[in-house]
């Protein structure tokens, strides 16, 4: 998650929402690490998650990331809990909770649909202070 939480002080550095995303391999080495990057490349699907199982699908040389775990500062939004699933992640662990669009157990939970086929474990609150905190003071300076 400290990686994760790299990756969201970039973005925020950047101008992009701070959300950071890892994925971890099923041996636990990193696959790819990710920010927000919305607003440099114009793409609304630009989410750190996104991101990072793009990148560690090509690493890897295959969509199925079974066996791996997403690590992401912010709850998943429904498009990122989807991504999840349909990559067959093993675990999604996420630092704060979205309270206005997660989509892991806050407003939705779309990854424990028992309708779909997979069904990532899911693991919230990690270093969640520390995140939300990154989120907080990024809103925080865009209001002055």
């Amino acid at each position: 998650m400290r990686l994760a939480l790299e990756q969201a002080v970039l973005a925020g550095g950047r101008g992009e929402v701070p959300v950071g995303a890892v994925v971890l391999g099923p041996g636990g080495e990193v696959l790819a690490a990710a920010g927000n990057d919305r607003e440099a490349s114009a793409d609304p699907t630009a989410h750190a998650e996104v991101l990072a199982l793009r990148e560690a699908a090509r690493r890897r040389g295959e969509w199925r990331l079974t066996g791996c775990t997403l690590a992401v500062t912010l709850e998943p939004c429904t498009m990122c809990a989807g991504a999840a699933v349909l990559a067959r992640v093993g675990t999604i662990v996420f630092g704060a909770a979205d309270e206005k669009a997660g989509a892991a157990g806050s407003l939705w939970d779309v990854v424990r649909d028992r309708r779909l086929n997979h069904r990532p474990e899911v693991i919230a609150g990690v270093l969640a202070g520390d995140c939300a905190a990154v989120l907080r003071d990024f809103f925080a300076d865009r209001r002055q």
